[in-house]
This record gives C-alpha cells, structure tokens and sequence, in this order.
C-alpha cells in the first residue's frame, strides 16, 4: 500500500490558510513600517520650526550675496571685501553696539562676537530682518554717497521701513530706530565651502 502526499492526512485548506494569513501578516507589516521609517527624515514642518539647512558658498564672489532660507526667515550670505573687512573696525565709534554686547545669548553666538561678527572675517552670515518692525533692509555695498545714506558710507545695509543702517557685519548706526544688531544665527563650516545654518554644535 502506498502513501501518496493525497492520502497522508495532510488538510491542504488549513495550510494554504496558514500561508495566506502568514503573507497578510508581513505585508501588513510592511505597511506599518514605511510610514513609521518615513517620519526619521524631517518634514517640512520640522524645517520651518527650525532643522539646520546647508549653504554652498563655493561660487560666492567677493561683494556678492547669497540668500536661504532657515526657520522662515531670510539668512544673509556675504563674502566680503578685504576692503569692506578693513573698513569695519573704523566704524565702531559710529555704532550703537560695535562689540555685540547686547542680548548675546539671542543675536550673537560667542564665536561671532567680533569685530566681523563671523568665524571667517571675509564671510558674513546674519539673519535679514531688522531688528525694529521686522523689515527686511536692502543691501547697500557701494561705498559713497547715496539717498537715505551719508556721504562718508562704507558699504551694508538699509531698512526702508524706518531708515535704519547696518554695518558689513550686520551692526547697527547709532540713533537708529532699529535697537540691535542683525542676528547672527547658529552656524557653523561642514567644508572650506559649504556652511550649516542652524546648528553649531558637532555630534
């Protein structure tokens, strides 16, 4: 008498059963796991409460500007001059707060609290609003006189909400509406070239 896989006692209903609720389970599964693997990249809602956001400075010229976004606010990128770097220091008698003192721990990170308000002297990264009513002034490098500016100006910055100006590093003039500088945002260099804005803290 043979046994043949027919006769061996074998309920083929209940295995086929076994593996379709088997095959459920993992897709399910898989199911599961995607979104909650998904929610490890930051959203965009993360990114505008403040995820840290990288700048390519590679193609920055001297005297130009580069403009991203960090926490919905504009971030200035500024390769300065060597002149508009030696110009700065003359210019303390005319600011409001030449050394950063005021509200460092919210403007101005102990390693811009220098005379350019930057780790690399040539390169500016400040927050663009105005610290009056929150305007967001115009770039003003062309030393001279000009409309709005004084004759002997050296280059930065000017709101055209209420005339406030700023410096190549983001200080503000004295007898100004605006009472601090710029904000100097959390940063720090990845490469000699690429920057990261909102974080400066390596892991």
């Amino acid at each position: 008498m043979s046994d043949s896989p027919t006769d061996s006692g074998v309920d083929h209903s209940r295995r086929n059963w076994v593996a379709i609720t088997a095959g459920a389970g993992a897709l399910g599964g898989v199911a599961v796991a995607v979104p909650f693997v998904s929610t490890f990249a930051p959203s965009e809602r993360a990114k505008a409460a403040g995820a840290a956001v990288e700048a390519d400075v590679s193609a920055l010229k001297p005297g130009e500007m580069l403009t991203i976004e960090w926490r919905g606010k504009p971030v200035w990128i500024v390769r300065r001059t060597p002149e508009q770097v030696a110009a700065l220091k003359k210019l303390d008698p005319l600011l409001a707060d030449p050394d950063s003192k005021r509200n460092p721990g919210e403007l101005t990170p102990a390693y811009a609290r220098n005379t350019a308000r930057s780790i690399k002297p040539e390169i500016m990264v400040a927050v663009g609003i105005c610290s009056h009513l929150g305007c967001s002034p115009s770039e003003k490098f062309v030393p001279g006189a000009q409309p709005s500016l004084p004759d002997d100006w050296q280059g930065g910055f000017l709101c055209p909400c209420h005339g406030s100006t700023f410096d190549m590093a983001g200080r503000v003039f004295k007898n100004k509406p605006a009472p601090d500088n710029l904000e100097v945002p959390p940063h720090m260099y990845l490469s000699d070239t690429r920057l990261l804005i909102g974080e400066d803290k390596k892991a």
